[in-house]
């Protein structure tokens, strides 16, 4: 009896539908980023000055960087997270060399804000000591990933990035947690907005690390990948061997 095996690798990867996931992050960064064209819109347009922003017209430079920073790594960040470009090694090194310039910039500018810029009518302590704590993890973040990127560790530098950009997005979140306490409430005390902002810098810190968990119990189980493939949560497809012999007739596919 002769038997012959034939194996065809199979180059393919199954994939999950990942746009509702990119939709929803380019959803939830349109609020700082309208946000921030209309603050822009007030500096060139020759608004009133106001107590509310004071600040910006007597230092434009750094709220200006910070908006133009923030949009761009908030928005072409959410693309990262589509797995069918974060396969192209192409796509993820030119999106990352501006995603990371971009996120650090975002970052320093606004811990120059929070340390240089008066404390805004409403804020108080708490939310300034806040600001500098998600405002340094944040830059760290992005640095720890650039390093890990720089040995080759795929694995680690998902999971930086990944909490970089959930705290970079997360003037979209802060939005949601305070418009409702404004219409059922009205306007909060500063500990009450120190809360409510601070709850959506935990929210998406929270998770982004359910996200590097899941990533992490998906490459367990599928321990031959690695590379970019694996930091984007691809799934390899088994192969399958054709054995063909003399009792067996037509071909029997075998896992």
């Amino acid at each position: 009896m002769t038997t012959q095996v034939s194996s065809a690798p199979v180059s393919r990867v199954r994939r999950r539908p990942q746009w509702p996931v990119a939709a929803g992050l380019i959803l939830l960064s349109l609020i700082p980023v309208i946000a921030g064209a209309a603050r822009l819109t007030e500096l060139t347009g020759g608004a009133a000055v106001t107590p509310q922003n004071a600040r910006f017209f007597a230092s434009p430079v750094p709220v200006v960087t910070h908006i133009v920073s923030v949009t761009t790594y908030s928005l072409l960040g959410a693309f990262q997270f589509l797995p069918s470009l974060r396969g192209r090694r192409g796509w993820h090194r030119v999106a990352g060399r501006v995603l990371a310039p971009a996120g650090l910039l975002a970052a320093l500018s606004g811990l120059w804000m929070t340390l240089f810029y008066p404390l805004p009518p409403g804020d108080g302590r708490a939310l300034f000591v806040l600001r500098l704590v998600f405002g340094s993890a944040m830059a760290a973040s992005i640095v720890l990933g650039i390093a890990a990127i720089a040995r080759r560790d795929f694995v680690r530098h998902g999971a930086w990035m990944t909490r970089g950009y959930a705290i970079g997005v997360a003037a979209g979140t802060q939005a949601l947690t305070g418009l409702p306490w404004m219409l059922l409430v009205g306007p909060p005390d500063e500990p009450t907005r120190a809360a409510l902002l601070g709850s959506a810098w935990v929210i998406n810190v929270a998770i982004a690390e359910y996200v590097i968990r899941r990533r992490a119990q998906r490459a367990k189980r599928t321990p031959r990948a690695s590379g970019p493939t694996a930091a984007a949560g691809l799934e390899p497809v088994k192969r399958t061997t054709a054995v063909r012999t003399p009792e067996s007739g037509p071909l029997d596919s075998r896992a």
